[in-house]
């Protein structure tokens, strides 16, 4: 059956809504949803363009979710976002600070890389988050959601060429107290418990408080000791102060921490077993453990290294918006510091004792944003004038252990090769300490207009001048001095220390223009030229290998060098910058509502052309980043929205990427070469059927069952591995009290249990072996929220 015969299938047999249950108030410009009630489908109120207005008169493409929706939907926190639109999706490995990846109609930075920030924005509370792990964790207090596709620069703060995701805190009313709790169990010894509180404090001025404990244990255990694995353990708290001492004029503190430890995340299953899987199982049996389930669906494997990992974020930022005669200024002040430390982590991703490591990564971020809204009267213009600052401090660190086995593992790889035994030194002890720093300092100025041609038509036009300056820098603290250290004689470590710093200087912008033929249709098409700064590869070997650092290379004894190196001299370290991407986006769509706005549809066709892409990749013992010189990705999205009666809603998603893929060029990887981007699949759709039915004047009966599809995949950015379609089958049934404002339901995900891969990556030491993280298995659970 083909995508669209697929498509076809779903909108006959079940379907997608996104339910906005409830009505949101638009309290300020800088982010909010609100849904107007009205006859037929309510309006949906967004800010994408940097003001308040309908989504169906936004020349974008937008997914938008207020809180209730994002409840129904159990988009707990990122991981989950697909559910609410099929062009998005997510990926995340062993450490979330390098490898959480946001990808929007196939495109985004994909790979695992300590260096850049992904090509989707993420913002919260209109603060710009360099890496999308900030929205790992469970959400606190989030009031709505917004998915903004495509190139975003001439409206938000950076690295918006594949779109943007925007994220609003609830804010502090000024009138009645109010709050809200919402409590879960599930399996796995899930427990989720919020609540949240707003107090107002005179007539201008208001606090709120929010706070969150959550715990769950992994999907994986342990063969040998039944442990579960990959386990989670969060606490969270945000305070906010409100005051509007004036008319025009309000002022925000946001203050907020969270925490979470686990063993995480090196559980994961062997997906495809190369010429060492028989000697990581003699090994493994070796030290008395029992062997990994080899049926996926069983989600086992065997550890022997506790695997401690702690996530740390918190900051506080200052919203102020100030009146003006003729517009609006607004002013977002940011203090944030992000850090993730792992301790005792299991890299082989085996039973078998072969190596440990410690490594840690904290980032400091400060930004400053800038914008003015306000209208040109004479050209009958909206307009936003905005600047922008971040600085952005990296520091991060790695220790490199072999263990019990590391001796044992190279005399068994390496005699497979006719090397004797202990002729490279893997003896137990640290090999190799990292010291890895960076520093990303961003300018940019923005201006975004859209003037008015009459009543039926605008001219949307925007520009932005960026100026990002990057500094990486790598150095080893500590390398064992056996010159027949095993990485040694493998030739790739230790490698160059070096410090690198580059300057990006882009000018971006957008040019559209919109048309209402008549009411409730609106017709747009818009050019794109986004861009997303080049940086320094921070990584051991980011500037070469053994070969490259000619004072380690040369102290190796000439019988050694010749004997794993026969005619190979030292060369000059190589160059750890990578280039900018850049993307032009074409862009023609439709938002149509009919059948007496009973029904909406939205189309957009796209087009994106892509020069110097930028692909992360872990090749089993380093991580590289390059770039791809040319990239394609065009296809067409379609979202419906049904009300099929008062109390049922019936939506349909489908995106359609028919190509998205690189260019050939034999300067990257094979596997990349002229090949179909990572996670990108032909068809991605969503089918839900909502319902919100009184049964009493005083209880309503509430019912959701929604069917995501994802089609055949690679989902490996170092080689071809592919996956095959999935579908997974979740539903909500419960009881909602309307005047008490409380809500009771049970729920489950993937009720199907269907086992399939989100990624795969090359195992570490292991050549021709890949591990797999795999999706959710069936989960279950009740819920209970309440608002007051």
């Amino acid at each position: 059956m083909n995508a669209f015969a697929r498509y076809v299938c779903l909108s006959a047999c079940s379907s997608m809504a996104i339910g906005f249950a409830g009505v949101a108030s638009a309290q300020d410009s800088s982010g909010p949803v609100a849904v107007t009630e009205s006859e037929g489908l309510g309006e949906i109120i967004v800010t994408a363009q940097r003001r308040s207005e309908n989504i169906q008169n936004v020349p974008i493409a937008i997914t938008a979710a207020d809180s209730d929706a994002l409840a129904t939907a159990r988009v707990e926190n990122i991981a989950n976002i697909q559910a609410i639109s099929p062009s998005i999706s997510f990926r995340v490995s062993n450490i979330s600070s390098s490898s959480a990846n946001v990808i929007i109609r196939g495109l985004g930075t994909t790979g695992n890389s300590r260096s850049f920030e992904g090509s989707v924005g993420v913002f919260i509370d209109g603060v710009y988050r360099t890496r999308a792990a900030a929205a790992l964790q469970n959400f606190l207090d989030i009031d709505n959601l917004q998915v903004l596709r495509g190139p975003q620069g001439t409206l938000f703060g950076k690295n918006t060429t594949a779109g943007a995701l925007l994220l609003s805190s609830a804010n502090p009313g000024l009138g009645d107290a109010e709050g809200m709790v919402d409590l879960g169990y599930g399996n796995y010894d899930s427990i989720l418990a919020r609540a949240a509180a707003s107090v107002p404090l005179g007539d201008s001025a208001a606090f709120r408080i929010a706070g969150l404990a959550s715990s769950r244990d992994g999907f994986y255990h342990d063969a040998a000791t039944g442990r579960p694995l990959n386990s989670d353990r969060s606490q969270a708290v945000k305070a906010q102060f409100r005051v509007d001492p004036s008319d025009g004029v309000s002022i925000r503190l946001i203050g907020d921490y969270s925490l979470s430890h686990g063993n995480c995340c090196y559980a994961t299953s062997n997906y495809i077993d190369g010429p060492t899987q028989p000697l990581i199982n003699a090994l493994t049996a070796g030290l008395g453990l029992a062997l990994p389930s080899t049926d996926l669906g069983d989600f086992e494997q065997t550890l022997n290294h506790e695997g401690r990992q702690t996530t740390e974020d918190y900051g506080g930022t200052l919203l102020a918006t100030f009146g003006l005669d003729a517009g609006e200024l607004k002013s977002v002040t940011a203090l944030r510091k992000f850090k993730v430390t792992q301790n005792d982590t299991d890299p082989d991703f085996s039973g078998a004792d072969i190596f440990t490591l410690d490594e840690s990564f904290s980032s400091r971020f400060f930004s400053q944003e800038l914008t003015y809204n306000g209208k040109i009267e004479a050209l009958g213009a909206n307009m936003v004038l905005g600047g922008f600052f971040s600085d952005e401090k990296l520091a991060m660190t790695r220790d490199l252990i072999w263990a019990s086995q590391g001796q044992a593992f190279w005399n068994a790889a390496l005699g497979a090769s006719g090397v004797p035994a202990n002729t490279a030194f893997a003896g137990p002890g640290q090999w190799a300490g990292e010291v890895m720093g960076g520093r990303a300092k961003s300018y940019a100025m923005f201006g975004h207009l859209d003037f008015a041609l009459g009543d039926k038509v605008n001219l949307i036009a925007g520009l932005r001048y960026s100026i990002e300056k990057k500094q990486g820098s790598f150095a080893n603290s500590f390398y064992r001095s056996a010159v027949n250290d095993v990485f040694r004689l493998l030739g790739i470590q230790p490698g160059p220390a070096y410090d690198a710093s580059t300057t990006d200087k882009a000018l971006s912008g957008t040019l559209g223009i919109q048309y209402r033929p008549i009411d409730d249709v609106m017709l747009y098409a818009t050019y794109n030229r986004g861009f997303k700064a080049g940086g320094v590869n921070m990584d051991a070997n980011g500037a070469g290998t053994l070969v490259n650092n000619a004072d380690a290379f040369n102290a190796i004894p000439a019988p050694l060098r010749a004997a794993f190196f026969p005619g190979v001299t030292a060369q000059a370290p190589l160059s750890p910058v990578y280039k900018p991407e850049k993307v032009n986006a074409f862009e023609a769509g439709a938002k149509i509502e009919y059948l007496d706005r009973r029904a909406r549809t939205n189309i957009a066709f796209f087009y994106y052309d892509l020069s110097n892409i930028q692909v992360a990749q872990f090749i089993g013992l380093r991580f590289t980043v390059l770039n791809a010189k040319s990239a394609t990705d065009y296809g067409l999205e379609v979202e419906n929205l049904f009300q099929i009666t008062p109390a049922l809603t019936l939506g349909l998603d489908g995106t359609w990427l028919p190509h998205a893929q690189y260019g050939v060029d034999p300067s990257i990887d094979p596997a990349l070469s002229g090949q179909r981007f990572r996670y990108a699949p032909k068809f991605q759709g969503n089918a839900t059927l909502s319902l919100d039915q009184p049964v009493t004047d005083q209880m309503n009966l509430t019912a959701r069952v929604q069917y995501q599809y994802s089609g055949a995949q690679f989902i490996n950015t170092a080689s071809t591995t592919k996956r095959g379609s999935s579908g997974v089958l979740n539903a909500n049934l419960g009881v909602k009290l309307p005047d008490s404002g409380l809500t009771l339901e049970a729920w489950g995900q993937n009720l199907t249990n269907k086992t399939f891969a989100t990624l795969s990556f090359n195992t570490p030491l292991q050549t021709g072996d890949e591990n797999a993280y795999l999706a959710p298995p069936r989960t279950y659970g009740v819920r209970l929220r309440a608002s007051f």
